[in-house]
């Protein structure tokens, strides 16, 4: 997890060194945020809390890529999870600042005031996508007035058990990817799209995308992999061959690669069991492999 911590007095930086973290001094707090907010995973701020709300304000858009932002006061008495407490984690990494320093945490988040486990929450904890978290304040809403709530957690598209559902996807797939020489990067991303919706799966599922080292810099895997955060995992024929089981067998592809099959064996490599085999169209084959049935 990526911290990082401002102070504004010496107390504060005190209290900024004991917790482990190096001390900026003399650059404007506006500029501070802005330098680290896109790259961090938490801030702490040290210090008043209107100046942290000052601070990240312009720079808010959205809980579930916005960092944790917490605040924790010069004397060290209380530090408060002020945004981004389930997704972003605030919540659990001000628990974790108050037993290092003694600090009283503050929690301000209804489900956890109640003792309920968040869906959201759960979400993390389980390395589970969230598909729609504009319907995460109707479900907590919903669990908070003690009524049924929707929670489908399926890598699957399926018909929603409730009006309201929250869609949670297990990051618990591989997508195994072979393809020709430059192929068009948009050509490649329609098809893979296209393949998961035949097959009834939620791109959010994905965890990785796997091939052949020959193919770790081909501009549309990059592309793809960049355009949905997701790490592109490469193997040598050597390692390929080496995948026990049987697989689609294809003499062009041994000739060029050195191995009869890259998607399916790239993807059992990296995902463990054969979930949708080889499908070729257009110089490209793609496979799915995960570690449970879907």
């Amino acid at each position: 997890m990526i911290i990082h911590a401002i102070a504004f007095t010496d107390r504060g930086q005190s209290w900024q060194q004991q917790l482990g973290f190096p001390v900026d001094r003399g650059i404007p707090v506006m500029e501070w945020t802005r330098k680290y907010f896109d790259d961090s995973d938490a801030l702490l701020f040290i210090g008043a809390c209107g100046i942290a709300v000052r601070a990240v304000a312009p720079l808010l858009r959205d809980k579930t890529t916005d960092p944790a932002v917490l605040v924790m006061d010069e004397a060290g008495k209380h530090v408060i999870s002020l945004l981004s407490g389930h997704i972003g984690g605030a919540n659990t990494l001000a628990g974790e600042i108050a037993l290092k320093t003694g600090a009283v945490p503050v929690i301000t988040t209804a489900t956890d005031l109640r003792g309920m486990t968040a869906a959201d929450t759960w979400a993390v904890e389980h390395d589970c996508a969230i598909e729609n978290p504009e319907a995460i304040k109707s479900v907590s809403s919903a669990m908070l007035a003690g009524h049924d709530v929707g929670v489908a957690i399926t890598e699957r598209q399926i018909d929603p058990p409730f009006p309201v559902t929250l869609w949670l996807r297990p990051r618990t797939l591989v997508l195994g990817a072979g393809c020709r020489r430059d192929i068009d990067p948009e050509a490649f991303e329609e098809k893979v799209l296209s393949f998961l919706k035949e097959n009834s799966v939620s791109l959010l599922a994905l965890r990785a995308v796997a091939t052949i080292d020959l193919k770790q810099h081909e501009p549309a895997l990059v592309r793809f992999c960049s355009r949905y955060h997701l790490p592109l995992q490469v193997y040598s024929a050597d390692e390929l061959r080496a995948v026990p089981g049987i697989f689609a067998h294809s003499d062009f592809v041994e000739k060029t690669t050195g191995v009869d099959n890259v998607c399916e064996r790239a993807a059992v490599l990296a995902g463990g069991s054969l979930l949708v085999g080889k499908t070729a169209a257009e110089g490209i084959t793609l496979a799915l492999a995960g570690t449970r049935e879907i």
